[in-house]
């Protein structure tokens, strides 16, 4: 994901970058997305909790030609730039840092051509450390309002000739954020994901690429959170295993994000 190499600021204060949001209830309701959105998605399937390289759907600009208007794609959660050779690839680059998007690999091409997105959340989930070991957070909106994440979007194609779209969310320092300074593990840089207000909607996918660092500000708005553990995974009958094995280290982060 987000690589320390490159961050002097991070460097400076001798803190860890933190993975921010690799879990979330993507907004996948048809009549939520026509609703909230303004946009119009077939099929009507539930919320659908998404993490790196899975399948969501994200909001664009139609192609050129096709009018001004947002339209809603299925896209890998992760950004695959033209040189990544495989979907892994996308468990590296699910969050961009605002502060870098235009100068790291992994997401220069797509922050240079303005192919800025939204991301459409339910429910971003965060670790909390608060009870001296991480559990999962759920954070909202009040009132069961989604939220729009700016993000940042590329074509990719496939080795077996297939074209997909990915994305990554866009994310700024939140060190002293009210509500999102309490996630993460303690020393570690506090960062939270790009929110978007409804009506900043249009003029963030069609802004130029100058003007579109007005919008990397942390949310000021209310946000709602309580723990949301995952549940323990079911053991095969064979197994005395009771409790949810543990998630792999991830690789070793790399200049290339």
């Amino acid at each position: 994901m987000e690589a320390a190499g490159p961050h002097a600021d991070a460097a400076a204060s001798g803190r860890h970058n933190s993975r921010v949001c690799s879990n979330y209830v993507a907004v996948s309701r048809a009549d939520r997305l026509l609703s909230f959105f303004g946009v119009f998605r077939e099929g009507g399937e539930g919320p659908l909790e998404t993490w790196p390289t899975g399948l969501a759907p994200f909001i664009r600009l139609a192609e050129p030609g096709s009018g001004n208007r947002r339209v809603a794609s299925d896209g890998i959660f992760g950004l695959l730039p033209s040189f990544a050779k495989e979907l892994a690839f996308g468990r590296k680059t699910y969050n961009a840092r605002s502060e870098t998007v235009h100068v790291l690999p992994s997401f220069r091409d797509a922050w240079r051509r303005g192919q800025r997105c939204i991301v459409p959340a339910e429910t971003l989930y965060e670790p909390n450390y608060e009870s001296g070991k991480a559990v999962r957070w759920a954070i909202q909106q009040p009132g069961a309002v989604p939220m729009g994440i700016a993000g940042i979007y590329t074509r990719w194609r496939h080795p077996d000739g297939r074209e997909l779209f990915s994305f990554a969310m866009l994310t700024v320092n939140a060190d002293g954020h009210p509500f999102y300074r309490q996630f993460h593990r303690p020393g570690d840089e506090k960062r939270m994901p790009v929110i978007l207000a409804p009506a900043e909607y249009d003029a963030w996918l069609a802004c130029g690429v100058r003007e579109a660092a007005q919008f990397f500000q942390a949310w000021p708005g209310p946000l709602e959170a309580e723990p949301a553990p995952l549940p323990p995974k079911a053991p095969p009958a064979s197994s005395a295993r009771t409790t949810r094995p543990p998630r792999p280290e991830p690789p070793p982060e790399q200049s290339l994000f």
